[in-house]
């Protein structure tokens, strides 16, 4: 296997510069050129990645030489594949226990990741584990005592463990991943990190992935890498080529019924919806449920088994649409997502890039479109200074969203009636509904209304 590390390194440099501009064209052409072992070649294979990206054509090769690394690289760029294929040879060459930890800044991420490990190495019987937030710790303690080979976890409940599960320690670690850590560090989770970092061996790999180099990852590479390498894809702040960016400019109080009405125009697609809170991406949920589609929320007040199960409906196709607060905006790999709509205006310019990132994924094409009210134009100057260009408005019929007015006031009176009636549930069962079971006030209302209400 060494010969095929020196062959893919040696290859490297020299094929690199001749690079075509079309990174499905990019040299070297297969994850063997880049020392990727058989078996491993085999299981990306079955995954459908048939070439390897910009990042692990950069990181893989210098990762099988042992070296630390960070990683920059926009959103959608294959970064998990380049930190799971070398951890899986290693652990390949020399199998163990407790041999690596992945840590990222939210569940769905940290579940997606674990998907990730177990498909490219289900052939050679690799063992990955959950640590998160909102899942019972008993059982995760169970998993913890089986020994897994990775860990895939948030920063909160692994401290929470290593403090209190008996028996459970990381001392043998060979491998470190921090996924996103610009925004590990940006939900406050320092203290926390600092934690894990005493409790694990200093004679460890350190991979280090961020999409951006804040000054706390700056001090975070300084505290947790030894003479790392960096593989930078993209320096600059930028959105994918293959991204229609639009924008429409609207009063606020129509924001609804322009949303229904691009919703319309775009119909067939499956659409992303970022709104700024929890609260408002469950009214518009049920908004848009009232009005016939097929929408679904996601967002951190609902249980981790919810979020979970409107991500799989949405990954499945079964749902059209999904609902989110940011919590889906880093690191979820939909495939099928061809429209990202920002409902509210992301406060931080740098969302946006990660928000649009959901569309657009490995080469595909795919449609942005942000919500501008009189009162986002500020952050919306900022967000085109970001990205270095400005965007074209999305054309819109003025007159056909007025005529929508009159239903989305009425779909708005029947959402905010179940958004009461869901909050007085919840208080009395301390449970939290998912707007598909949500049907009661529609239940009532529904045979007094036919007449007013059509069908899209």
């Amino acid at each position: 296997m060494a010969a095929g590390e020196e062959k893919g390194l040696a290859a490297e440099p020299e094929q690199e510069p001749a690079a075509e501009p079309e990174p499905a064209a990019e040299e070297p052409r297969s994850f063997k050129d880049l020392g990727v072992t058989d078996i491993l070649c085999e299981a990306c294979d079955q995954l459908g990645w048939k070439m390897p990206t910009k990042i692990q054509i950069e990181a893989i090769p210098v990762a099988l030489q042992g070296r630390d690394i960070i990683g920059l690289a926009e959103t959608g760029s294959g970064k998990t594949g380049a930190f799971a294929l070398p951890i899986l040879q290693a652990l390949l060459e020399v199998p163990q226990r407790l041999f690596a930890l992945v840590l990222t800044p939210t569940r769905e991420l940290a579940f997606q990741i674990s998907e990730q490990f177990e498909a490219l190495g289900s052939s050679i019987g690799v063992q990955s584990t959950v640590i998160v937030g909102g899942i019972d710790t008993m059982s995760q303690s169970l998993a913890l005592a089986k020994k897994p080979h990775v860990i895939i976890a948030t920063p909160g409940r692994l401290v929470d463990h290593l403090e209190n599960t008996k028996g459970f320690n990381l001392r043998a670690l060979k491998f470190l991943v921090m996924d996103e850590a610009d925004r590990i560090l940006n939900m406050d989770f320092e203290t926390e990190v600092d934690k894990i970092l005493k409790v694990i061996p200093r004679d460890r790999k350190t991979f280090l992935f961020s999409a951006t180099m804040t000054k706390k990852v700056q001090k975070l590479q300084r505290a947790a890498l030894k003479n790392p390498v960096k593989c930078a894809v993209s320096s600059k702040y930028q959105t994918v080529e293959k991204l229609q960016q639009y924008y429409i400019f609207i009063p606020s109080k129509f924001k609804d019924s322009y949303l229904v009405y691009i919703l319309n125009e775009l119909a067939g697609n499956s659409f992303m919806i970022f709104c700024s809170t929890c609260n408002n991406t469950q009214r518009t949920a049920l908004l848009l449920r009232n009005l016939g589609f097929t929408a679904i929320p996601l967002h951190g007040q609902m249980s981790q088994n919810k979020r979970l199960g409107s991500l799989n409906k949405f990954k499945a196709k079964a749902r059209s649409i999904l609902l989110a607060t940011d919590v889906a905006s880093r690191g979820l790999d939909i495939p099928h997502v061809d429209v990202v709509i920002n409902f509210d205006i992301p406060t931080h310019s740098k969302d946006y890039i990660h928000r649009v990132g959901r569309t657009a994924r490995a080469g595909r094409s795919g449609k942005s479109i942000t919500f501008v009210t009189q009162y986002d134009v500020e952050l919306f100057q900022r967000i085109e200074h970001l990205i270095g260009k400005k965007l074209p408005a999305f054309p819109m019929q003025e007159e056909e969203v007025m005529m929508l007015t009159e239903r989305v006031a009425e779909a708005q009176r029947f959402a905010r009636m179940e958004l009461r009636e869901q909050g007085e549930k919840k208080r009395s069962r301390n449970d939290d509904d998912d707007t598909e079971e949500a049907i009661g006030v529609r239940n009532k209302v529904a045979g007094g209304k036919k007449k007013k209400r059509k069908a899209f």
